[in-house]
């Protein structure tokens, strides 16, 4: 009886010895595809259509400006609004202490320009706006104010889907917005983890997506 009774026990550990060795493999397989999958996850595009306008959202330069000059150059809108960004502290700072520098949409002006898109069909956008949810209330004002049913808003590849969201949870389907990412943009969805500047990127805009889906409840810090 003791016999059984050891090999009854030795049975239950050996079952959990194998169900642990199952359970590293399946994780040790589906986290690196898991790991692959989001970042493909967070890119997203819509079909073009012609538009009142395409949007060069600020970041990433000078990709963002390449793909919306492209966008015009192919005819989807005839004019580029580039969105303005609040002045920071530091960048105050800098300025009192005589540091002169450019800002970031004079940067993306200056690529378009250089690209192709004439002076006049450049417009940098009335009023600043510190992150995405900003730029979408912003965007989405001016579009009803000339009556317009949609725009063209070019960002960044790992930024798309929250782009998308935040306009859908914002301001729903009319007007329309519709998405491009640079097709520059260097992100690496299928190895992101393994660089730093992809790693990061991903950390924000998962946590940018809960937001989003939580009804924003965390809010750009004051500056």
């Amino acid at each position: 009886m003791k016999f059984v009774r050891r090999r009854g026990i030795v049975g239950r550990r050996g079952k959990i010895i194998i169900a642990l060795i199952l359970l590293t493999l399946v994780i040790f397989i589906l986290i690196p595809a898991g790991v692959k999958q989001l970042g493909k996850f967070l890119i997203v595009e819509d079909p073009l259509e012609k538009s009142a306008a395409i949007v060069v959202l600020g970041g990433d330069f000078p990709y963002r400006a390449l793909e919306g000059a492209s966008l015009y150059g192919s005819g989807w809108a005839p004019e580029v609004w580039v969105t303005t960004g609040i002045v920071r502290q530091e960048e105050k700072r800098a300025l009192e202490i005589g540091i002169q520098y450019k800002r970031e949409e004079a940067y993306n002006r200056e690529a378009l320009g250089l690209l192709g898109v004439p002076a006049g069909k450049i417009h940098p956008l009335r009023g600043e706006a510190e992150n995405t949810a900003e730029e979408v209330r912003l965007i989405a004002g001016i579009l009803k104010e000339r009556k317009e049913d949609r725009v063209i808003l070019v960002t960044s590849k790992p930024h798309s889907r929250r782009l998308r969201a935040t306009w859908r949870a914002l301001v729903g389907e009319s007007p329309r917005a519709i998405v491009r990412y640079a097709r520059e943009d260097p992100f690496e969805p299928e190895n992101w983890w393994r660089y730093t500047d992809d790693t990061l990127e991903v950390i924000r805009e998962v946590l940018g997506i809960l937001n989003v889906w939580a009804g924003f409840p965390m809010k750009p810090k004051v500056r």
